[in-house]
């Protein structure tokens, strides 16, 4: 998973869209490729933020790239578009879209859209590099990965219990917390399930 580029638009519904700010990683790419790699992902972000009309989000495939694309729209006239491979996922990249506008909002006066050159926002190289491990992105995505994890752990100490050579026959037999009707039962439903396996 690779996001190459982040972008921050200004996207009027009618006229040209310009770039107010923009981080890349084409550190994967060749050097000698990075210059005409970095212009292709400007007109991609461009081209896509031109056609998504304003308060939607798409994803928009080129080869083996994916733009994601957020045109808030509204007084700000904003876009935000990430471009990466297929494996990022979906869901945490409009995640970060989101986040990269509100933040972009937050420390960019709206007067200084008309400028770009003169707009300093050094936050989005760090968004690109944090947000390269989608989880971050995501919370959703974060305690998923948390439960995998835990399961696997789980089922590691269930394998090592039977690896140590105690059988769960032997355990139900010497327990002082089952009651003997317990332990029938137990007995009588193994016995039922042995009819069933498979040799």
């Amino acid at each position: 998973m690779k996001i190459f580029a982040m972008s921050v638009l200004l996207a009027p519904p009618s006229g040209t869209t310009t770039v107010l700010s923009s981080a890349s990683d084409l550190s994967s790419f060749s050097f000698f490729q990075r210059g005409s790699i970095e212009e292709f992902m400007t007109f991609f972000a461009k081209t896509v933020s031109e056609r998504t009309a304003q308060g939607q989000r798409q994803s928009v495939q080129e080869n083996n790239y994916i733009a994601h694309v957020y045109n808030r729209g509204g007084a700000e006239q904003l876009c935000a578009v990430i471009i990466c491979d297929q494996e990022y996922p979906v869901r945490p990249a409009f995640s970060l879209l989101t986040k990269l506008l509100d933040d972009f909002t937050a420390k960019v006066p709206q007067t200084s859209f008309s400028q770009p050159s003169s707009i300093a926002f050094p936050e989005i190289q760090n968004y690109l590099q944090k947000y390269q491990d989608p989880t971050q992105a995501d919370t959703i995505m974060r305690v998923q990965q948390e439960l995998d994890e835990t399961k696997i752990v789980l089922h590691k100490t269930i394998e090592s219990v039977l690896q140590r050579g105690e059988k769960l026959d032997n355990l139900v037999d010497r327990s002082n917390a089952l009651s003997s009707q317990s332990k029938m039962f137990y007995k009588q439903a193994k016995k039922q399930n042995s009819c069933c396996t498979v040799m």
